[in-house]
């Protein structure tokens, strides 16, 4: 009975401090709309064109048991989850050239000299630096707890194939656990979790993408002049690299190429843009022989030589 009474003193002096009528006030809901909207119109991606070459394990997780010249597992299900992670943004065409002399064979594919764009614009290599698994547990009289924790860290560096330099670097972090628990015996006992290591290794990857994309969005996107006729200009490039009708692009010569005495590389000096297109429409049916035509809007490419063009993203 005293505790039915303290139920019903608290309960009244609630209602005293509350009055009925009395309204909670309401939340913003503009604010709460906008945190999970984004009213703003996409504008398309210029999707760049690059590629995933060797993916490497440095650690000595797992390699003891490997024969001579056999694929490292680890190595090879990394560069199938960077793979996965690039194609997945959608905003790059990703081609695989991990069974190539990263950037010797990219140098030949891309054809630096020429003005094709048969290769890629950026060469993606990596490496499982860390990959480690610890045992916590603590047992009691009638209980016992295990927890299996494995982390791995990832190294991405971002080569530039016409010189081969190295121009971006990060590095990710994932964790991943595990964790059973018996009590009286009752209850699941723990043993080796193989997925660990693979969920480990996806976050880990996942931790460096946003630097990724970020840094290979930075570069700007160009593509080359297929034929001139008239007023209508054909380009390399269609649906598949997020070119759509009304894009404009500028149309510039191409850069001499020097070498820097300083460091050895070289460098393209700016090129002089000549005029400016807009895509009429495109062609094609895969990302290898998809084209565009374009419309001249202002300039002319008249007596310009198609080899030295190159058509250039308007930032």
């Amino acid at each position: 009975m005293k505790f039915l009474f303290g139920l019903g003193a608290l309960a009244g002096a609630l209602a005293l401090a509350v009055p009925a009528s009395a309204e909670l006030p309401a939340l913003p809901s503009v604010a709460f709309e906008a945190a999970f909207s984004n009213p703003q119109e996409q504008v398309p991606t210029l999707r760049r064109r690059i590629a995933v070459g060797r993916f490497s394990n440095s650690t000595s997780y797992g390699r003891a048991l490997l024969l001579p010249g056999e694929a490292d597992p680890i190595a090879t299900q990394a560069a199938d989850m960077l793979t996965n992670a690039l194609v997945g943004s959608e905003k790059f065409i990703v081609f695989e050239r991990q069974d190539l002399d990263a950037i010797t064979r990219e140098r030949t594919i891309s054809d630096i000299e020429g003005a094709t764009l048969s290769g890629v614009d950026a060469l993606v290599v990596g490496s499982v630096t860390q990959l480690g698994r610890r045992n916590e547990g603590q047992a009691g009289f009638l209980n016992s707890r295990r927890r299996q924790t494995v982390a791995a860290t990832v190294e991405i560096r971002l080569v530039d194939i016409r010189s081969g330099h190295v121009f971006f670097t990060t590095s990710g972090t994932g964790e991943a656990s595990t964790e059973v628990s018996e009590v009286a015996g009752f209850g699941s006992r723990a043993g080796y979790d193989s997925t660990l290591n693979d969920r480990a290794i996806a976050a880990a990857i996942a931790d460096t993408m946003t630097n990724v994309i970020r840094r290979l969005e930075e570069r700007a996107w160009f593509t080359d002049v297929l034929r001139v006729d008239g007023s209508r200009v054909f380009i390399t490039g269609g649906v598949s690299q997020g070119i759509r009708p009304g894009t404009e692009f500028v149309v510039e010569t191409a850069g001499d190429v020097v070498i820097s005495g300083q460091t050895g590389l070289p460098i393209t000096l700016p090129g002089a843009p000549v005029a400016r297109i807009r895509v009429d429409s495109s062609f094609g049916d895969s990302a290898e022989t998809e084209g565009s035509i374009t419309s001249i809007t202002s300039g002319s490419l008249e007596g310009q030589n198609l080899q030295r063009l190159r058509v250039m993203e308007i930032r």
